[in-house]
C-alpha cells in the first residue's frame, strides 16, 4: 500500500497515487520523438498549406502551428477564453476554424494570425467542425453539445441550414466523399450512438441512423474506397461497408474508449487513438493487431497523418510521431518484442539449457576449480 506524508495526498486513494507516480515515471519517456506544450491537446489538424507543419487545440484556449521537425511554435492563433475542441481549415487552407467551449466558432487567417469573423447559432459548446466546397461556395459545417448540425456560408457568415435528430450531443461530422458532386451529404456522429446523414442543402436527415456501436461514437473517416471508420467509447473501431449498406465487417476490439482512427492507405494500416494512452496499429483486411505505440502518459485524443508518419496528441500535452515507413515500423515491432523476451529468460532462470550433458559437466568441473 502506498503511503504518503504530502498533505496534498491525504484524500487521495492508493490506486491514485500509484497511477499518479506511474503516469509521473512514465512521462519521462521520449518515445516518438514528443513536443511538450502547455496545456492539454484536444485536437489536431494537418496544414494543408506545409507538409512540416500541424495545428493543435488546447484545453487553455489557445491555438498553435507547430512545426514538427523543430517541435517549435510557429503561430498562434489568440482569442477564446475556455477549452477549443476541434479544427478545421478552409478548403483554399487560408482560414483555420476552432470551435470552442464559449458556443463560437472562431476564424484566423492562417498567413498572418489575425482574427476574422466568429459564426455563432449553437446553444452550448461547439464539438465538431468542418469545411468543404460544394456548389461553388466555401462552407462551414459544425456540431455541437445542443446535438444541432448547423451550416454556414464561409465569406458571409450566414447560417445556410440547421439541422435537428441526434438526441444527444454531436461528436464528430464528415462529408461523404462520393455525395460532393451530386447530392452533399454530411455524416454526423453522436452521444446517443447514432450515426446520421443530412443532405446539406436543406433535405434534412435522409435516411435511418446507423447503429453500428453500443454507445458514443467519437469520431468518422472515410478511406479511399469511400467506406466509413469509426471509432467509440464501446471500446471498438470498426468499418463499415457502403456497398453493403454500412454494415460493419470488421470490429478492432481495445480495452477502453476509442478516441480516433485513421487510415494509412499505402501500407494498409488502420491506426487508432485509445483511452488507454496508447495509439494502436491494425491490418485493416484482417483486423490483426501489428503493433503498439506505447509514450503518452495521458488519454489520446487525436491522431493526424502527415506522410507517412501518423502524429498523435494527447491529455498530457505532448505531440508524438510515430513512422509508418515498412522499415521504421519494423524496427519498432523488434524493438518491442525484445524488452518481453528478455523479461522471460528472467522469468525463467532454469529454463532447458542449450549446453549439452558432456559441456555441463566441464562447465561445472570448471566452476569447481574456481
Amino acid at each position: 500500500m502506498t503511503t504518503s506524508s504530502n498533505r496534498d495526498h491525504f484524500f487521495q486513494t492508493s490506486a491514485s497515487l500509484d497511477d499518479q507516480e506511474r503516469k509521473d515515471a512514465k512521462s519521462q519517456n521520449t518515445n516518438g520523438n514528443p513536443i511538450k506544450l502547455q496545456g492539454k491537446i484536444l485536437a489536431v489538424h494537418s496544414d494543408p498549406l506545409n507538409n512540416g507543419s500541424i495545428y493543435v487545440a488546447q484545453s487553455n484556449g489557445s491555438v498553435r502551428r507547430i512545426m514538427l521537425a523543430t517541435g517549435e511554435t510557429a503561430k498562434v492563433f489568440a482569442g477564446p477564453m475556455a477549452p477549443v475542441t476541434s479544427l478545421c481549415v478552409s478548403p483554399d487552407g487560408k482560414i483555420l476554424f476552432a470551435g470552442c467551449w464559449d458556443k463560437f466558432i472562431w476564424s484566423w487567417d492562417t498567413a498572418t494570425g489575425k482574427p476574422r469573423q466568429k459564426y455563432e447559432g449553437h446553444n452550448d459548446f461547439v464539438r465538431s467542425v468542418t469545411s468543404a466546397r460544394l456548389r461553388g461556395d466555401d462552407l462551414l459545417i459544425s456540431g455541437g453539445a445542443d446535438a444541432q448540425v448547423l451550416v454556414f456560408n464561409i465569406a458571409t457568415g450566414q447560417r445556410l441550414e440547421t439541422f435537428k435528430g441526434h438526441a444527444r450531443g454531436i461528436q464528430d461530422l464528415s462529408v461523404d466523399p462520393e455525395s460532393e458532386n451530386t447530392q452533399p451529404i454530411v455524416f454526423s456522429a453522436g452521444s446517443d450512438r447514432e450515426i446520421r446523414q443530412f443532405d446539406v442543402f436543406g433535405g434534412g436527415c435522409s435516411t435511418d441512423p446507423l447503429l453500428p456501436h453500443e454507445t458514443s461514437v467519437y469520431k468518422l473517416f472515410f478511406d479511399n474506397d469511400g467506406d466509413l471508420w469509426t471509432a467509440s467509447a464501446d471500446k471498438t473501431a470498426k468499418c463499415l461497408i457502403r456497398e453493403d449498406g454500412w454494415k460493419a465487417n470488421l470490429t478492432l476490439e481495445h480495452p477502453d474508449f476509442v478516441k480516433d482512427i485513421v487510415i494509412y492507405e499505402p501500407g494498409g494500416w488502420a491506426v487508432t487513438a485509445c483511452r488507454d494512452e496508447e495509439v494502436r496499429v491494425w491490418n485493416r483486411s484482417t483486423g490483426a493487431l501489428h503493433h503498439t505505440f506505447s509514450g503518452h502518459f495521458e488519454e489520446v485524443t487525436g491522431l493526424v497523418l502527415v506522410g507517412s508518419t501518423v502524429v498523435s496528441v494527447g491529455i498530457d500535452a505532448t505531440i508524438r510521431q510515430w513512422s509508418l515507413r515498412p522499415d521504421e515500423l519494423q524496427n519498432a515491432v523488434v524493438l518491442a518484442q525484445k524488452p518481453a523476451e528478455d523479461e522471460k529468460e528472467e522469468e525463467n532462470p532454469n529454463a532447458e539449457s542449450m549446453l549439452t550433458a558432456e559441456e555441463e559437466a566441464e562447465l561445472a568441473e570448471l566452476m569447481g576449480d574456481d
